[in-house]
């Protein structure tokens, strides 16, 4: 409810009222607002209070604009820790997001001189070259290309990663613990085949994440992602 007598500026606390409603459930992702009059005439204020509302909302990635249609609710960006080991699988779990994987490709390569140096391996052992496409809510996230030992996991199938995550099978099927893993940030462009994936323009920026998982001092993956600028943060603690 908008006070005028409160000591907070009015689009703040239209702000608030807004943020309120998205935080609690009332008004889901991709849900349209209402127009700008319409929100005068609910609250009572002015064009200008009511601007500079939605203005700060998108800015804080609360909003977002579609010329011509209106006002909607931003899907909600991921904000990731990098303090502890994670998952996306788990994470999308925390923020009540059904994550789902789709199995592009499933083969196995011969391991070449920059795999060999990057997992510790010798040139022409056998790698099981894995590419998924991660979805969050049937929305794609992330397009990942991952290289496991052959030697370490002999029997996996493509149909078990179709069925369960891939850290789930390492931990029930083959007693992998996982030690440390190790990750590489940078900006870049998708390929048009990757934004075509992710479903987003070519020219959006975009997250390569490289992470490297041991088990003790032995490399069990190397996998290459690509997460969408638009719908993930990283995070780090530092003491």
């Amino acid at each position: 409810m908008i006070e005028k007598d409160n000591r907070l500026p009015l689009y703040y606390q239209l702000m608030d009222s807004i943020i309120e409603k998205i935080e609690s459930g009332n008004l889901k992702e991709h849900d349209k607002l209402p127009s700008e009059r319409e929100l005068c005439e609910m609250h009572n204020v002015s064009r200008t209070t009511v601007r500079q509302a939605m203005q700060e909302l998108e800015k804080e990635q609360f909003i977002y604009k579609q010329h011509g249609k209106g006002t909607f609710v931003s899907p909600k960006v991921i904000n990731q820790s990098l303090v502890t080991f994670y998952s996306f699988t788990e994470e999308m779990k925390k923020i009540n997001k059904i994550p789902t994987s789709k199995v592009l490709a499933f083969e196995k390569v011969d391991v070449d001189s920059k795999l060999a140096k990057t997992m510790e391996m010798i040139e022409g052992d056998s790698l099981f070259k894995i590419t998924r496409l991660r979805f969050a809510d049937d929305e794609p996230m992330m397009y990942e290309i991952s290289y496991i030992p052959v030697q370490r996991f002999p029997d996996l199938k493509e149909d078990d990663l179709q069925k369960l995550p891939m850290y789930h099978l390492f931990r029930e099927n083959y007693n992998v613990v996982i030690t440390k893993a190790n990750e590489r940030f940078k900006a870049m462009m998708p390929t048009y085949e990757e934004a075509e994936r992710l479903n987003i323009q070519q020219g959006e920026p975009s997250l390569l994440i490289e992470r490297i998982t041991y088990e003790d001092s032995s490399v069990i993956e190397y996998t290459v992602s690509i997460a969408r600028g638009d719908k993930f943060t990283y995070s780090v603690e530092l003491k």
